[in-house]
């Protein structure tokens, strides 16, 4: 009785892969056989060459790699851009004299590099009182009508990002022409160790102030205006 011929053995294609990683050199020598292999074209019907296949593969990785840097270049440029902005908008707080000077300084300064049209500083009443004339737009005295508002645009948090209707608008920027429609906002509580009021950014445009934006800077241009708000005090 003649024996059963042995099943063909056939190489696990993950071994036959380890193994050519750990012997790169294989190919060395045998240039005829890399030109016999063939691999299918990545995009089209057909088979190429194993070297033409690296090719494609090669260039296809070092448009890759440029989009990545090209888009690293871009945010650095946008992140130089916006500390120059930054920058900018700091030495010009730092001048202002009084608190209606710096209101107006964070007014302008916003509206120029910031593209933010409207702005107000609410104050609560005891930090105007020693001072020897009403605060001027856009600085206001908080009062119970815009502190309730305020709080309500915050919604328990420090800083936020919100939707501004009309009305709002109207009580919060009374110094400022209202839009149409609702417009969009940042508003932020002023504190150094004693509340010292509100920090309002508006716009009339509903999406510049998304709610799932990020408040940090928000957070730290509050910071600075309400440690010169302690530092331009009458009795500072």
């Amino acid at each position: 009785m003649s024996q059963a011929p042995e099943p063909r053995k056939t190489l696990d294609p993950d071994q036959v892969a380890f193994w050519l990683a750990r012997h790169p050199d294989f190919f060395v020598g045998r240039e005829g056989l890399l030109q016999q292999l063939k691999v299918p074209h990545p995009n089209i019907d057909g088979a190429v060459s194993l070297l033409e296949r690296l090719v494609i593969d090669l260039r296809a990785r070092a448009e890759t790699a440029e989009g990545r840097l090209e888009q690293l270049l871009d945010a650095a440029r946008h992140n130089e851009a916006q500390y120059r902005r930054l920058r900018e908008t700091l030495l010009a707080l730092v001048e202002a004299d009084d608190r209606d000077a710096l209101a107006q300084a964070l007014a302008t300064q916003m509206s120029e590099r910031f593209d933010t049209p409207a702005l107000a500083l609410w104050c609560p009443p005891e930090l105007s009182d020693a001072e020897p004339a009403p605060p001027q737009p856009p600085r206001h005295v908080l009062n119970q009508h815009a502190s309730a508002r305020l709080a309500a645009l915050l919604d328990g948090r420090t800083s936020r990002c919100a939707k501004l209707g009309v009305s709002d608008w109207k009580c919060l920027l009374p110094h400022v022409s209202p839009p149409k429609k609702a417009g969009s906002c940042a508003v932020t509580r002023l504190s150094a160790g004693e509340p010292l009021g509100y920090l309002l950014l508006a716009s009339p445009d509903p999406e510049q102030y998304r709610a799932s934006m990020d408040t940090l800077f928000t957070e730290y241009l509050g910071d600075i205006t309400a440690r010169l708000l302690i530092r331009l005090s009458p009795h500072g």
